[in-house]
């Protein structure tokens, strides 16, 4: 699963109110799909840049994905990177796009369903739920490292 961290948290969740407020929506289209839609918030790319980009390579966002070579220098290398560098793995990717991540889908309100890749709404809940899950993690994270740094004895107040 993603590295938790507060910019990829932003992000999600920034796409999702996106996506709430209108911003175009179509699956099929790499610059406003799930991820097209992810990518223009942490690229800042327009949708038509990112579809320019996303179509130098062959596929669908797993497939590019799946393909990604750091050593690349082609365009649609560049957003693959901006994804990973924000703590996706393209696991995640494929599964932002297909919502298909099980941890994600258990944590739904109302419980465990699938979601469908092409409904706007079912990719604004997957957003935001998987932000949440992500946030609950980084939360985790934290807590255990400033455990780390309490002295091994406990403090008594006076």
């Amino acid at each position: 699963m993603a590295h938790p961290n507060v910019e990829l948290i932003t992000a999600l969740r920034e796409t999702a109110r996106r996506l709430k407020n209108g911003a175009p929506y179509a699956w099929g289209n790499h610059g406003t799909c799930n991820c097209g839609n992810l990518l223009q918030v942490i690229t800042r790319y327009s949708k038509e840049e990112i579809l320019y980009y996303a179509h130098t390579g062959m596929g669908e966002w797993t497939e590019l994905a799946e393909d990604y070579c750091v050593a690349s220098n082609a365009p649609v290398g560049l957003l693959i990177s901006s994804l990973m560098e924000k703590g996706l793995t393209p696991s995640d990717i494929h599964n932002i796009e297909y919502l298909q991540d099980r941890e994600v889908l258990e944590r739904l309100p109302g419980g465990f369903r699938w979601l469908k890749r092409n409904q706007r709404e079912d990719v604004i809940l997957y957003m935001e739920t998987f932000a949440m899950l992500l946030e609950e993690r980084l939360l985790q994270m934290m807590k255990i490292e400033y455990d780390e740094l309490l002295p091994a004895q406990e403090l008594t107040l006076c």
